[in-house]
């Protein structure tokens, strides 16, 4: 436990990101993650966005609503709203108002912050502002399991910077030891290709990551004299005329070439060598053998493994939610640690919603369908998965975060490379983009090179070779994998799961891929699972301890659930 002395109170604490994009709520009681959710997942808009042009970013209402439920606490009950955001750090950089106009604007924008939280219900002398990269980095070392850490932040944007590289002491206060100011942004550089290559901007990133894998690095040199570290815990990255090195690509990143996959390849290689050497620099200035890190820039999960492989550190921990939704964690986190809260580790990324078996039964009936409920839920899983089935997997409490982790996933058989092209068939996404694999704990070692454990699928790995050929589905172009294992303690039903379709395949590992379709959040509730199933070519959807096959009727389902909607 951490912090700085006993709290003369229990404290509430609400952490809220808003405003901006991926909008998210978390609850920490008595220094403890209770619940974290984005609201996407309740809106069902990606990103917290409508596709209409000029709307504003949603406020997390839902998700809020969610996280005093799940905390059994009303407005009334809360010590203190952390947003994290603080409109007094905020430089007129890159805008076109004069100094004073900006400021009129940030004196204006630091009195009226706190009203759409009044909207809320919460009054505004009860809000917090938290630095964005400061609640980032409070994300990432008081959710983390050590006590004392290096911290790396690297996102877009936040207030008048775009990075800070810092040291959090075993009483969770963070000693900041550089930030990089704007316009200067590994983010910001990700994002601007991103576009250019035709994909959508603070979103699509992880595309351009996995087009990467099919480029060489071949515009390396001229990069770098744009983009690269200055030896103090800094970097530069001046504009970059995308066009030169290879042409714009149309919304949906049709018609790519060799010259793309090179440009994405070098860019990856690029932001890769300056995370190299900030990680050199901060080890240098802490001596810490630890380093946790946040930001969107470190949901590169390539870049994480280059880092962990190559770096000074001999361990590194990534914050599940590592982007902006994360922020709300990290802000209500650090301020349980000014209050002298004992701040304890984050212990699941599974702080979403959740719905008991007679819950889930009530969806099913209202929904007209037929279904089952099995002695074992993981062995017919596993049958059906070892015939080549498709799975919807809906388990227990949703994951904090873009990444899938056995709660809300597709799951199929990897020894079949046909199953890599189904999978982004159902999911409406582009061919070269990979699927991931989960694994035991106990064989990972086995068939993967590299971090392990790696519960949270934030490292790639290298797959053995003796294993390419077992294991195609999720074997990447560049001989990788995205890897997450499971742990029996921590997961059991998923162990479970794959040690059953173990001992019918011979094979500890399954593909493991979001339950979304293409442009939609992932599934959240159990109305979400059955539109998805009842939408796509699954076979089989695993519902708590139900199972809803394919041939079954669904006559009733859409009726049922517009009418319970």
């Amino acid at each position: 436990m951490r912090g700085s002395g006993r709290p003369v109170l229990p404290m509430n604490i609400l952490g809220v990101n808003a405003v901006f994009h991926d909008p998210a709520a978390a609850i920490v009681c008595d220094g403890v993650v209770v619940a974290a959710a984005e609201e996407e997942r309740f809106s069902r808009r990606k990103h917290g966005k409508t596709p209409v042009p000029f709307s504003t970013w949603e406020l997390p209402e839902q998700a809020i609503a969610f996280c005093l439920s799940e905390a059994g606490l009303n407005h009334a009950d809360i010590d203190i709203v952390a947003y994290s955001y603080d409109p007094a750090l905020a430089t007129p950089a890159d805008t076109d108002l004069t100094a004073g106009e900006w400021e009129g604007l940030r004196t204006l924008f630091v009195e009226r912050a706190p009203r759409f939280l009044r909207t809320l219900g919460f009054e505004a002398s009860k809000v917090r502002f938290v630095a964005h990269h400061v609640a980032h980095a409070a994300s990432a070392h008081l959710a983390s399991p050590y006590p004392t850490s290096a911290v790396l932040v690297a996102d877009g944007r936040g207030e008048c910077a775009s990075s800070l590289l810092g040291r959090y002491d075993a009483r969770g206060r963070l000693e900041t030891l550089a930030t990089q100011a704007l316009p200067h942004s590994l983010g910001l550089l990700y994002e601007e290709l991103t576009e250019h290559l035709g994909f959508r901007r603070s979103s699509d990133e992880y595309k351009v990551m996995a087009m990467a894998s099919y480029g060489r690095a071949t515009r390396l040199a001229e990069l770098e004299a744009l983009v690269h570290s200055t030896d103090d815990g800094g970097f530069v990255t001046r504009p970059v005329d995308w066009a030169a090195f290879a042409p714009a690509l149309p919304a949906g990143g049709e018609g790519w070439g060799p010259e793309h996959a090179d440009l994405a390849a070098s860019v990856q290689r690029v932001t890769e060598d300056v995370l190299l050497d900030l990680a050199t620099w901060l080890h240098e200035q802490t001596g810490e053998t630890r380093l946790t890190m946040a930001g969107g820039v470190a949901l590169n999960c390539v870049a994480n493994a280059r880092l962990l492989r190559e770096g000074p550190f001999d361990e590194i921990w990534v914050q599940p939610a590592a982007g902006d939704s994360g922020t709300a964690l990290g802000a209500a986190l650090q301020v349980a640690a000014d209050a002298g809260d004992s701040v304890r580790p984050m212990e699941t990324a599974a702080l979403g919603r959740g719905w008991d078996a007679d819950e889930l039964a009530g969806w099913l009936d209202r929904a007209g369908v037929e279904y089952e409920r099995p002695d074992d839920i993981a062995e017919v899983v596993a049958d059906v998965l070892a015939a080549d089935g498709i799975v919807a997997w809906f388990e227990g409490r949703s994951e904090f975060g873009p990444r899938a982790l056995g709660h809300r996933s597709l799951l199929a058989d990897p020894r079949r490379l046909e199953n890599l092209e189904r999978l982004n068939d159902i999911k409406g996404r582009e061919q070269f983009r990979p699927v991931a694999p989960m694994v035991l704990e106990e064989h990972a070692r086995t068939i993967f090179t590299g971090r392990h454990p790696s519960e949270h699928m934030l490292f790639v790995h290298d797959v053995a070779a003796d294993w390419r050929g077992r294991i195609p589905a999720v074997v990447h172009v560049d001989g990788t994998a995205r890897v997450q294992t499971v742990d029996p303690e921590r997961e059991p039903l998923v162990a479970r799961m794959l040690e059953a379709f173990h001992a019918r395949t011979g094979v500890p590992v399954v593909v493991n891929t979001s339950l979304n379709t293409a442009g939609r959040p992932i599934v959240d509730d159990p109305r979400d699972a059955l539109e998805c199933f009842g939408s796509a070519p699954v076979d089989l959807l695993a519902i708590g301890p139900f199972v809803v096959r394919r041939d079954q009727p669904l006559g009733r389902a859409r009726l049922a659930l517009e009418s319970a909607a």
